[in-house]
């Protein structure tokens, strides 16, 4: 018999879910999940890999830490450390099928870190077979991975603001494609890329008052509104780049980078040191702002009253709540910090502004929040994820260049390579959006009775 079993989501939602004999109808989904995954790490990873060759990574770099005896590289027999992975992975899989089956209880949070762990492993099953015979700097990898997640972060944030409030962005791309425009504008003329980084949420403030315009101010359908203003600042910047930038690069379009702040001993960890302590500003406004917007929005009355906008307007709207002031100052707030984004598209990266830059990551910031649970540190971890996958793309790509004969049969082909990232966000989105409760009010205008 089917019984209703009330259940509070750690965020703010109450939530009634279907029980079938004690059990969740879909309780059979993660184990089968990570079953596949794990035969699949067993059949490619372990019985596909070359016998005899030893994967190499890089994971310190000479420091203090180097000089107490940390290692440099560490080596490891390819197949044999597979198999040892593949055979973890499917026990963590028989795991979840015993707690599943017998339904008992998780533990708080134990349900994800299992997930978590399962796919870190996978993970590193996947580099230990793909760098068979050859080295990786670890190191570098998540260095790169950091720089393409930060503007995915920011544009995943935006979002969550927004979407909290009530109101759909779709408006990213142009967000994001504006700010970038708009510091490497700023910064050349000023020739200061700090002054660049001030402009870059100023001028992507544009999108965000437009898209509160249009979809607060008269209620036009969301996703419409969000697409033009993506063409428009396609158009936009477009024009501007071939009238301006391009006529006269050294004066408006001139590349420059906002210095690194090393933090000392920090930034010699291995692996994760450079990475994370050796950084512009703008990844460590990311890691600020992820963690104050978190706060604000479950533990301040700021935070109720925008959740409350984007669950029930008219009951905030009764209690006193300005619905419309809350939806624009959210919309042009997301706007803002989708800016920064951008800017890390150009003086966070060295790189002069070009054409549709953003190219398509406004998209994949929509995807991660959406992953994320429309929660600032689960659209982080979404972007990460996304970013990942670009960045071993990338990896892999200049590893296969160089690769030893009897290794080419062994490697990951290369359309497999390009394709990856969006592999990795179709089947995230795919797996999880189903799943994943958007707030009630998103995207309905509400019109004051």
């Amino acid at each position: 018999m089917s019984a209703h079993d009330p259940r509070a989501l750690p965020t703010d939602d109450v939530v009634v879910l279907d029980t079938v004999k004690g059990r969740l109808p879909n309780w059979w989904h993660m184990p089968l999940a990570l079953s596949i995954f794990a035969l699949i790490a067993l059949a490619g990873f372990w019985l596909g890999a070359v016998p005899g060759h030893d994967s190499t990574f890089t994971i310190a770099r000479e420091s203090m830490f180097t000089d107490m005896g940390v290692p440099q590289k560490i080596s490891m027999p390819a197949q044999a450390t597979s198999l040892v992975l593949g055979i973890v992975l499917l026990a963590i899989a028989a795991f979840t099928w015993v707690m599943q089956v017998k339904n008992l209880a998780w533990p708080r949070g134990t349900k994800g870190l299992v997930q978590v762990v399962f796919g870190v492993l996978w993970a590193f099953d996947f580099l230990v077979w793909a760098v068979a015979g050859q080295a990786l700097d670890l190191g570098y990898l998540l260095q790169a991975t950091l720089a393409l997640a930060v503007p995915l972060v920011f544009g995943a944030l935006s979002g969550v603001l927004s979407e909290r409030a009530g109101v759909v962005n779709i408006a990213i791309e142009g967000q994001l494609l504006l700010g970038a425009f708009g510091a490497a504008l700023v910064g050349s003329m000023t020739g200061s890329p700090w002054i660049g980084m001030i402009a870059a949420p100023v001028v992507a403030l544009l999108i965000g008052a437009l898209l509160a315009l249009f979809a607060v101010g008269y209620h036009v359908q969301q996703i419409i509104v969000g697409v033009v203003l993506n063409v428009l600042a396609i158009g936009l910047t477009g024009f501007l780049f071939g009238t301006l930038m391009k006529q006269d690069p050294e004066h408006f379009n001139t590349p420059m980078r906002l210095p690194n702040l090393r933090v000392p001993v920090l930034s010699d960890i291995p692996v994760i040191g450079p990475a994370l302590f050796d950084q512009n500003i703008l990844v460590y406004l990311m890691w600020v702002i992820v963690a104050v917007l978190t706060t604000a929005l479950f533990w301040t009355r700021w935070g109720l009253r925008v959740r409350a906008v984007g669950e029930h307007p008219l009951a905030a709207d009764t209690v006193g709540i300005n619905v419309a002031k809350t939806r624009w100052s959210n919309v042009l707030l997301g706007s803002a910090v989708a800016g920064l984004g951008g800017a890390t598209l150009t003086i966070g990266t060295n790189v002069a502004f070009a054409k549709e830059m953003s190219a398509g990551k406004g998209y994949i910031a929509l995807a991660a929040m959406i992953l994320g649970r429309y929660h600032p540190v689960g659209a982080m971890c979404a972007a990460l994820l996304f970013a990942f996958a670009t960045a071993l793309q990338q990896n892999l790509g200049i590893l296969s260049s160089s690769l030893p004969p009897d290794l080419h049969k062994a490697t990951v082909p290369s359309e497999f390579l390009a394709m990856l990232p969006y592999v990795v966000t179709l089947f995230a989105v795919a797996g999880f959006v189903g799943r994943v409760r958007v707030p009630a009010a998103d995207g309905e205008p509400y019109i004051k009775q």
